[in-house]
């Protein structure tokens, strides 16, 4: 990415031509990182992040002024959105905002130059859920991954998460599921079971859970049983203070996860990274920086 001149201009990117202004502007500072320095980031992970990330419908947490000022959450694409950002238009009854049912088209983030946009807006943060989108009618397909979201309340933190995820991975394996590790970028850690296609032995359970929301609502349940002094299941903050909150609501169809290898908006540059099993196994966790997130993007085949 080379624009006209040090603060912007238009770029083209994989064919895509793009506006970036103001590529100067220090969005952490803390570290002095630079809104060119997130959209770098963002290119450099793109093919790990856009793996992830296809076919799911993206909410976006902005800091346009930097991690200084209020950030908001933008789900419905704004004015100016570029026309060749892949979309689909979902539609929102307003139960749960109260709001109004009413449409909004969300962007599909399967290229360079649309995560590129994004950095550009301020968007640091990527948030999506655990289902797609069928691209030709633009339905919301069943849930294609479950995931588990472990959230440390101080004074416990990683290595308590890591313990719980040994768990989680083998409570899983049970059940024929894989699980990827990531730690989150802000406290804890998230880990995501793909669901396999057809029958299996995972789609079984699932099934026979009822939902992938209940499954792991299950799950959470066996896991404070299993280690009561460490896990919690309730989000009562009351109970929290030292223990491990398994939040299995993440798999409600209208909730969102960080999407792996997203920045996080904190007071430094971290990111949701995924992580290997030996370094869970050996407790050897932290929140990578953005520069860490890069060089373990570089490593991954």
């Amino acid at each position: 990415m080379t624009p006209a001149s040090d603060t912007g201009g238009a770029v083209e990117i994989d064919g895509r031509t793009l506006r970036v202004t103001n590529l100067d502007k220090v969005l952490y500072p803390a570290t002095g990182t630079t809104k060119a320095e997130v959209i770098t980031y963002f290119l450099a992970v793109a093919p790990l992040l856009l793996r992830d990330v296809r076919d799911r419908p993206v909410t976006r947490k902005r800091w346009p002024h930097g991690v200084g000022s209020d950030p908001f959450f933008e789900k419905n694409l704004p004015k100016g959105t570029p026309e060749w950002v892949p979309r689909v238009t979902l539609h929102h009854t307003g139960a749960r905002s109260g709001r109004g049912a009413r449409d909004m088209d969300y962007p599909l983030v399967d290229e360079r130059a649309t995560l590129a946009w994004l950095a550009q807006s301020g968007a640091l943060e990527l948030h999506a859920p655990q289902w797609r989108v069928d691209r030709d009618t633009g339905e919301a397909l069943p849930a294609d991954r479950v995931v588990v979201d472990l959230d440390p309340g101080a004074p416990a933190g990683l290595a308590e998460c890591a313990v719980i995820a040994l768990d989680v991975r083998d409570m899983l394996a049970a059940h024929g599921l894989e699980v990827m590790a990531v730690t989150s970028g802000s406290k804890g850690m998230h880990l995501y079971a793909a669901i396999p296609a057809g029958s299996s032995r995972g789609g079984e359970a699932i099934e026979r859970a009822g939902s992938t929301a209940e499954y792991a609502r299950a799950l959470a349940l066996a896991l404070e049983k299993h280690r009561p002094e460490l896990v919690v299941s309730s989000m009562s903050k009351d109970l929290r203070p030292g223990k491990v909150l398994v939040d299995w609501s993440q798999n409600n169809p209208a909730k969102t996860t960080i999407v792996p290898w997203s920045l996080r908006g904190g007071p430094r540059p971290t990111a949701a990274t995924p992580v290997s099993w030996t370094d869970v196994e050996a407790g050897v966790l932290s929140h990578r920086t953005m520069a860490e997130a890069m060089e373990a993007a570089a490593r991954e085949p």
